[in-house]
């Protein structure tokens, strides 16, 4: 654990990494997930900086079960882990915090919730019981866990702000800084999307949906895209969905459409829990991380920002937001629930 030991420094000397008060009293903060790769990326970089402002080693834990066997971390199986500490080094740690759980760090958020809190799977607070606080002091057991199945930044503005680190910086430059340290995809990925991108034409307008357990309205998305491939005629389209209907419902209506060769799940299942149907489960979770990644390398992005999957292309893409159309903009419930969601 001599790599927990370490003096936090900028971006530019190599990943951040917390002080401890000895090698054998490491301060660390288990990052632990719930949901698809857009939540559990954009909410890990909630962690991160929740850790560097607490002076902690953030040390990603995503143990449970999707895609891999419940146990393996599927994180450092998709990206090159900065810190290279063992999540499970910590698992009978009982200087915890939040103290529920306190010897059980093997589990995982969807754990203790069916045990403590069963009626509260959908709640927009429930995670404030499984976390460190994102408020007030970092609390003193050498330990800690986050978790959130949204991004929880805008809640850390203002300690933020006091904070050299981060002071005068927006949440957009932040976060990208930190995927970019800290989800560097692995070789595989990296390769498949400068495959998808060699002799390809410019510019390429990049087309997300989500349409199986959370479908984005795809009259919408093709009247947008016809607005825009009649400004682009030359443009090419990288499509990235999870669904075959909404896959065919594109490729018929528009011509130099690409996409990668996928696993595609019937509506109304989200694809990252249909992993009993797929024959290389990590696989799949790699062919989501190329369509991220593609999805960033566009010229132009339609989505819906209510998907966090495509938020993060576009934010590890840097595309910006006069090149970007939210098909949900002026969809009011939308809105007021991601606002919501941000401050919650």
């Amino acid at each position: 654990m001599a790599g927990a030991a370490a003096t936090l420094r900028s971006k530019a000397d190599g990943p951040a990494v917390s002080s401890a008060k000895s090698l054998d009293e490491p301060r660390v903060l288990l990052i632990k997930a719930k949901g698809g790769l857009g939540n559990r990326m954009l909410s890990a970089v909630t962690g991160v900086i929740l850790a560097q402002l607490g002076n902690r080693t953030p040390v990603i834990d995503w143990r449970d079960g999707m895609y891999v066997p419940e146990g393996v971390n599927l994180y450092p199986r998709l990206f090159a882990d900065p810190i290279g500490l063992d999540a499970g080094c910590f698992d009978r740690h009982e200087a915890v915090t939040p103290a529920i759980w306190a010897g059980r760090l093997n589990e995982q958020p969807v754990n203790i919730i069916a045990r403590h809190f069963p009626k509260q799977h959908s709640s927009p607070f429930v995670y404030r019981r499984l976390s460190v606080p994102l408020s007030g002091s970092d609390p003193a057991a050498p330990v800690g866990v986050f978790w959130s199945y949204l991004p929880k930044l805008a809640r850390l503005r203002g300690r933020m702000r006091a904070d050299r680190q981060f002071a005068g910086r927006d949440l957009d430059s932040i976060t990208r800084d930190t995927l970019d340290e800290f989800f560097t995809p692995n070789d595989r990925i990296r390769r498949a999307v400068d495959a998808l991108f060699v002799g390809r034409r410019r510019p390429v307008i990049g087309v997300h949906i989500r349409f199986t357990d959370r479908k984005v309205p795809l009259p919408r998305i093709a009247r947008a895209l016809g607005r825009l491939r009649a400004r682009l005629p030359d443009s090419d389209i990288f499509l990235a969905t999870d669904s075959a209907t909404a896959q065919d419902h594109i490729t018929s209506r528009f011509d130099r459409v690409f996409t990668i060769d996928k696993h595609l799940v019937a509506d109304g299942q989200a694809l990252h829990y249909a992993g009993t149907t797929m024959a290389d489960p990590l696989r799949e979770a790699e062919n989501a991380m190329i369509d991220m990644v593609a999805l960033a390398r566009c010229d132009w992005l339609i989505h819906s920002r209510h998907s966090t999957f495509s938020v993060a292309a576009s934010l590890i893409g840097g595309i910006p937001a006069r090149r970007q159309i939210d098909v949900e903009r002026f969809n009011a419930k939308v809105v007021v629930k991601r606002w919501f969601q941000a401050y919650a």
